[in-house]
């Protein structure tokens, strides 16, 4: 069994995990593409006012709904603009999702499943990754466990008014899940509980689901900002809800198509050092009697054979998907941390050690890879920057193999708790290492040397063009929108609806350029060339291996 905690000493445990948590949001510099855009959204949300129509770059941009954006504008408007800021809503839905699953274990399994529930979730590399680097990602994952975990309790209450509770907080869960990330906040919950249904053999649960009162709860969330968006703009219902959802499913349209195993290495990477216990914790739960609580009603609700469902499908789901990205499979971390958790506590100290003992050659070829990784580089960029990260990726990985040795030597002499929270806190302190080491390489995939180096070049009566490209930190650190010239990408559906905001061609260029008694323009260093042929006056003040800035003389 495990140590009875003090409540001091569980309080001492949050404060130290919180300040290892939230330490390096401001520390790390902005990457592209995804922490760029989703710094820029916002800001653009509180300069201009509107914070109905998202906009990127000035040009609409509805690829999400609009929570997150919301949130950190709000961020800036209370704290500034800062690059903590721009992160603190996945750093805080993280976090969040931490205590999430302490409570619901604390309710399903027990104070000693929920503990290790927690710490498991805290440590998994995938799962602290994603809650410190700016997608959306992180908060649909908490407000879909929020929803799920909401309706696992609620069908698990005997009370029918406790019951109705638990199930509208499980309906507004998944209402802000949809205001996060669209679609998918309603659309794999509810797939999820039919194929529960079919596998348990059980439709009562359907049953329970206040149907009417949780429906008006999900629309009154969800509702007004779709209705007010549309208004505002009628192309909104066609980019929305027919390409952004069911094109990119079940095409490859967006050039993010990966093989049928591509998420393989992703789940066994992400899940570590916990990856051995997640198939075992998976397969007991299969195979098992699993721990069912009655609903009153119909057959025993089985809340471990939920989890597993849950957590299978968001895999194949997104395996069958024609768009992989890595943090797709974030949503199942939840599920398995809780099912792992309880496992835990009811293995003996023995097996735990067994299962950790195969991580360790893992750790060591990190270590060997992290003193070379100066050799995985093929650019002059790369070549200059890599050496850099080598230094902390070595602490990160020796921090994971102090975590596991203490750990494996913990579990020897029967400490289980102690093991846990030593490699626990140890895979933390290595994943934040690691991550926050990125910043000595991060100059290749960020823009804020540029602005620091043409600040003072930058009014905002200039006019700032980019040309044959769009640098997606820049506009963030320079606090201003460019005009796009002979360049579209993610930007194509608003330039379409606003073609009066860019310039197609570099010959048109050409012609503004010379109009202009001022101008400033950032290109690809290739592009240089190009604009020399076509004559145009140009001073260059800023120029590295990737962009040209010129000013016009």
């Amino acid at each position: 069994m495990m140590s009875p905690v003090s409540n001091k000493q569980f309080w001492w445990l949050l404060i130290v995990v919180a300040a290892i948590w939230f330490a390096n949001l401001e520390y790390r510099t902005l990457i592209k593409p995804d922490e760029g855009r989703y710094a820029e959204i916002p800001r653009e949300m509180v300069v201009s006012g509107d914070w109905v129509t998202p906009r990127l770059n000035d040009l609409k941009y509805f690829e999400k709904p609009p929570l997150q954006y919301w949130a950190t504008a709000t961020a800036y408007t209370v704290f500034g603009e800062h690059q903590w800021t721009t992160r603190l809503w996945v750093g805080l839905t993280g976090f969040a999702g931490l205590i999430l699953v302490w409570l619901v274990g604390l309710r399903l399994f027990g104070r000693e499943a929920a503990g290790y529930a927690a710490l498991l979730l805290s440590s998994s590399l995938l799962y602290v990754l994603m809650s410190h680097i700016n997608t959306l990602d992180m908060g649909v994952t908490f407000f879909i466990s929020l929803g799920l975990f909401a309706l696992l309790l609620g069908q698990s209450e005997t009370n029918v008014k406790k019951q109705r509770n638990w199930m509208w907080l499980a309906w507004a869960g998944m209402a802000l899940a949809v205001l996060s990330k669209g679609l998918m906040g309603i659309i794999l919950p509810g797939a999820a509980v039919f194929v529960y249904c079919l596998v348990q053999r059980d439709f009562s649960v359907l049953k329970r689901m206040h149907w009417l009162s949780g429906m008006a709860i999900f629309l009154l969330i969800t509702a007004p900002w779709f209705y007010l968006v549309m208004q505002a703009n009628p192309e909104f219902f066609d980019r929305f809800f027919i390409y952004e959802h069911y094109t990119r499913f079940t095409t490859k349209d967006l050039g993010r198509y990966q093989p049928w195993y591509y998420f393989v290495p992703i789940l066994l990477a992400g899940a570590l050092p916990w990856t051995v216990l997640m198939f075992d914790a998976m397969l007991r739960s299969a195979f098992g009697k699993g721990s069912p609580r009655s609903a009153g009603t119909g057959k025993p609700f089985n809340a471990e054979r939920f989890l597993l469902v849950w957590a299978v499908f968001i895999y194949l789901f997104f395996t069958l998907s024609g768009s992989k990205l890595p943090s797709y499979l974030l949503p199942m971390f939840p599920a398995l941390v809780l099912l792992m958790g309880k496992r835990i506590a009811e293995m003996r100290e023995r097996v735990l050690f067994w299962q950790i003992a195969p991580v360790v050659p893992v750790a060591l070829l990190w270590l060997v890879l992290a003193m070379n990784v100066g050799r995985l580089a093929d650019t002059p960029n790369q070549i200059a920057l890599y050496p850099n990260y080598s230094i902390w990726l070595v602490v990160a990985s020796l921090l994971m193999l102090f975590g596991l040795l203490s750990g494996m030597g913990l579990l020897w002499r029967k400490h289980k708790l102690l093991a846990v929270l030593v490699l626990s806190l140890s895979a933390l302190l290595s994943a934040q290492v690691g991550l926050s080491g990125y910043n000595t390489v991060a100059r290749e995939r960020s823009a804020k040397h540029i602005a620091e180096a043409i600040r003072a070049e930058v009014k905002p009566a200039i006019p700032f063009y980019s040309v044959l490209t769009y640098e997606q930190t820049l506009p963030f650190y320079l606090q201003r929108t460019f005009t796009l010239v002979q360049y579209q990408d993610e930007m194509g559906f608003g330039i379409r609806q606003e073609p009066e905001r860019w310039i197609p061609t570099l010959t048109e260029f050409a012609g503004v350029w010379a109009s202009q008694p001022e101008a400033l323009a950032i290109m690809p260093v290739h592009v240089y060339p190009m604009l020399q042929q076509l004559e145009l006056p140009m001073k260059i003040i800023f120029e590295d291996t990737q962009h040209i800035v010129v000013k016009k003389p």
